[in-house]
């Protein structure tokens, strides 16, 4: 296996660091912090540079808020200066590991995310089904063969072991100074924590480590396992097969192998192997083999955010549009049309 090493002075190099910070502030070059950032960056990066350098860099204290939607979530905010150092970490670090991660994990990763996670999950189900096998004595089109492991992984954000994933981190990177860094990051305390585990929502660094900590996860069931219809998104994975004891077993596998090496567990309840046909949840749709909708979870969330935006911006249509542009975006991607049309036009 190809190792790195001698990482950490091209991670605090003025360039790696300038290029950082124009990560950091696209899309919020009207924040005031940013601003003031701004008003003397090149002090400020070679201020930033100076302590990485000599390893007296330290976070400052994350601010969190929460947001309530489907889900209530405990979302950590990083100063800016902190989320310069999250993206030179991962200027360094992404070209090392995405030689290494498999093809189906689609989240935080250039030319991925959910749409292309869907598109495979079709391709997927096609095969699973024996392209669309109906059950018989069943008319239902719908009704076809097979069937999918939905999983999902307790509380994971909260549950990543710091010393397992740097010792993860540590199979390819041979850098002390850079394994520093990255504890310095993952030290930072979340509210209620340990110091031990738990990563914040919100930090760039999170979602590129929850990678690297599931890609194990990936390579055991690719490899070991030997298991060619699995698709990952973050913590939320599926696995499509046309034997129900197969994904019984398999099921019990991960299980074992998360409690012993990644020190995680699956969510019993959100854990369970379902029939193709009675479709399947992922990634916000109930996906059929001809169709898929949107989740009604979502369906309601939207009700109740465009009756906020609609009193929050009924003078300022242009930020009505922006607010629902995304959502559209992503409803078009299910056979919900005439739906996202009385939605928006109520």
């Amino acid at each position: 296996m190809q190792t790195y090493n001698k990482l950490f002075d091209k991670l605090c190099s003025y360039e790696n660091l300038f290029l950082a910070y124009k990560k950091a502030r696209k899309g919020k070059t009207g924040k005031g912090y940013v601003i003031k950032f701004e008003e003397n960056l090149e002090d400020n990066l070679k201020i930033l540079q100076f302590e990485l350098i000599n390893k007296i860099y330290k976070p400052k204290k994350l601010k969190l808020f929460i947001i309530r939607g489907p889900k209530t979530r405990r979302i950590c905010k990083s100063a800016f200066r902190d989320r310069i150092v999250h993206h030179a970490i991962i200027n360094i670090l992404e070209p090392v590991y995405e030689k290494i991660f498999i093809h189906d994990s689609y989240a935080s990763r250039k030319n991925k995310g959910q749409h292309r996670a869907l598109e495979r999950f079709d391709y997927f189900k096609r095969i699973a089904s024996k392209n669309g096998k109906k059950l018989k004595g069943i008319r239902d089109k719908n009704y076809i063969c097979g069937y999918c492991l939905k999983a999902d992984i307790k509380k994971y954000f909260d549950n990543v072991n710091h010393e397992t994933l740097i010792n993860i981190i540590k199979k390819k990177i041979h850098d002390e100074d850079l394994i520093w860094l990255i504890s310095q990051i993952l030290g930072n305390k979340i509210l209620g924590g340990d110091g031990k585990k738990g990563m914040p929502l919100g930090n760039y660094t999170s979602q590129f480590f929850a990678n690297v900590y599931l890609n194990e996860l990936d390579c055991f069931v690719k490899h070991n396992l030997k298991m060619r219809y699995y698709i990952r998104y973050v913590d939320d994975f599926v696995i499509l097969y046309n034997d129900k004891e197969t994904l019984e077993f398999y099921k019990r596998e991960i299980d074992k192998f998360l409690k012993n090496k990644l020190k995680i567990e699956l969510h019993e309840d959100k854990s369970k192997i379902i029939p193709l046909h009675k479709g399947i949840h992922f990634l916000g749709f109930r996906n059929f083999y001809y169709y898929r909708l949107l989740k009604k979870s979502n369906i309601n969330q939207i009700r109740r955010n465009l009756k906020e935006w609609n009193e929050a911006y009924k003078n300022d249509d242009g930020n009505l549009k922006t607010r629902t542009k995304g959502w559209k975006a992503h409803a078009k991607h299910g056979n919900n049309y005439k739906l996202a049309k009385i939605l928006l036009n109520a």
